[in-house]
């Protein structure tokens, strides 16, 4: 089983509103093999609250404006570290990088195949400057 033509559609939506708001590390999974809740997850990371709220806030915009998608949960907003849009067709994870590089879903879902993004939503890659 593979994502769905509409999981494929909102990944794409989200990811290049991910990168339009300078989200880092912008990744997506197809997930439909492993779970039977969602096709796909799309990661990405900020590298504080404020950036991980206008991340979030740009891509429920997008979705809804381009898909006409609303999401059927969401979590985390309160604390701006790790939010959870769920739009049951995928979920976006937006993290804190710090809680990006403590939980490491991408090590959970390495054996799921990544999604291709269009170019130029793959985000902003961390620098050695981010580091310090």
């Amino acid at each position: 089983m593979t994502a769905t033509d509409r999981a494929l559609e909102l990944v794409e939506v989200a990811a290049v509103a991910a990168s339009d708001k300078l989200a880092q590390e912008i990744v997506a999974y197809d997930v439909s093999d492993q779970l039977i809740i969602t096709d796909a997850f799309v990661l990405c990371s900020a590298p504080n609250d404020r950036q991980v709220r206008s991340v979030v806030d740009e891509v429920e915009e997008q979705l809804r404006e381009q898909s006409g998608a609303k999401p059927v949960r969401r979590e985390g907003e309160r604390d701006g570290r790790w939010v959870l849009l769920d739009y049951a067709d995928i979920v976006v994870h937006i993290q804190h990088e710090e809680e990006r590089g403590y939980y490491g879903l991408e090590r959970l879902w390495k054996d799921c195949p990544e999604i291709e993004l269009p170019a130029g939503a793959r985000g902003a890659e961390r620098t050695p400057l981010d580091e310090a």
